[in-house]
């Protein structure tokens, strides 16, 4: 065994059912937080076959019997490199050795050549593959899981940090949030893996006896993220060796202070309300520059509108505080911004 993952453990390990420190670890956070994986349901697993989704595949299946899931897997072929097909097909060889249900999705270059793209394309998919089980009969509401990281959340925080953003940026790659992010209907996205490390991902495959297939793209320097993971990362780990893990739990906790920020917001919101859907122009004017601009963002938000830059936000804020006059804007979407002395709606034009 490695060290490091043995440890105390609540389960005797057994030659068919080893009891790691990794499986403790989960299923006590697991037991702690029951709403996040509920028992019984069915859990939709995007399997990269990378060391992190492998990782959190092998936790899963053994945790199985103790949780009363159904494990269903999906892999997306992005079609990124002439070897994604030959991985895909391994792939599903070795889900159907371990009696492993997998879907798989193919896409080409042209579909997906970005990273963006191509997310956009998983989650998509994704989502289709998870109405589809609800729809067969899935047990209980189907939930879709990827194996993201703390390490993940540590690049993203840097680059966040670094092209400048908000609380809602430093604080992205959630435990949980709905699987389309501007809809609370539909599958939920759950990363249970965000208190494990890359390494230590690394070390559950090898204690679990787990294949690996490497993706290429991994090692393009030319995505940001890969510049991150293997030049800035290593050099802040050498520096303060266990930086990651923080800086994971700092975007945590940023996260918990938007939405405490958020509920704060929209109470301060159901007291402006006016006629309409409108908001009442004269307590927004007697407001400080900062708290007018985060009610305005925040009801803009509800309103369905396409997210507005800092310079187009601080505009419309502007626009609408002291000694303005009335006016209007017009925004993307077919939707027109408008105000005068008392009030400031919001409606599309004809």
């Amino acid at each position: 065994m490695r060290a490091g993952s043995g440890g105390h453990s609540t389960r005797p390990m057994t030659a068919s059912e080893p009891w790691l420190h990794w499986h403790d670890r989960l299923h006590r956070q697991l037991l702690q937080t029951p709403t996040l994986l509920p028992q019984g349901t069915t859990l939709l697993l995007a399997l990269s076959g990378g060391q992190d989704s492998m990782a959190l595949l092998g936790l899963l299946r053994d945790l199985q019997k103790h949780h009363h899931w159904t494990l269903q897997l999906w892999h997306g072929d992005h079609g990124w490199h002439p070897g994604s097909a030959a991985v895909a097909d391994a792939l599903a060889q070795w889900c159907d050795q371990q009696a492993l249900p997998l879907r798989v999705s193919r896409s080409t270059a042209a579909i997906t050549g970005s990273e963006a793209a191509a997310r956009a394309w998983r989650y998509s998919e994704l989502s289709q593959t998870a109405q589809q089980l609800n729809e067969a009969g899935a047990a209980g509401a189907c939930t879709v899981l990827t194996a993201h990281t703390a390490s993940d959340r540590a690049e993203t925080l840097l680059m966040q940090l670094s092209r400048g953003t908000d609380l809602a940026g430093l604080g992205s790659l959630r435990q949980s949030r709905p699987l389309q992010a501007n809809s609370s209907h539909g599958p939920r996205l759950v990363r249970p893996l965000l208190d494990f490390t890359r390494d230590e991902t690394a070390a559950i495959c090898q204690d679990l006896h787990l294949p690996v297939w490497h993706d290429p793209s991994n090692s393009d320097l030319r995505i940001e993220r890969n510049r991150i993971r293997q030049e800035v990362l290593p050099v802040l780990e050498s520096l303060h060796a266990g930086c990651s893990r923080r800086m994971a739990w700092l975007s945590e906790r940023i996260s918990q202070v938007h939405d405490s920020q958020n509920a704060l917001v929209d109470l301060s919101l159901r007291g402006l309300q006016s006629a309409g859907n409108g908001l009442q122009r004269p307590p927004l004017q007697a407001l400080a520059a900062d708290p007018r601009r985060l009610l305005l963002q925040r009801w803009l938000q509800q309103q369905g509108v396409q997210p507005l830059n800092a310079r187009q936000l601080e505009e419309l804020s502007r626009a609408i505080g002291p000694q303005q006059p009335p006016g209007e804007r017009h925004l993307a979407g077919g939707q027109r911004f408008h105000w005068c002395r008392n009030w400031v709606q919001l409606d599309h034009r004809g």
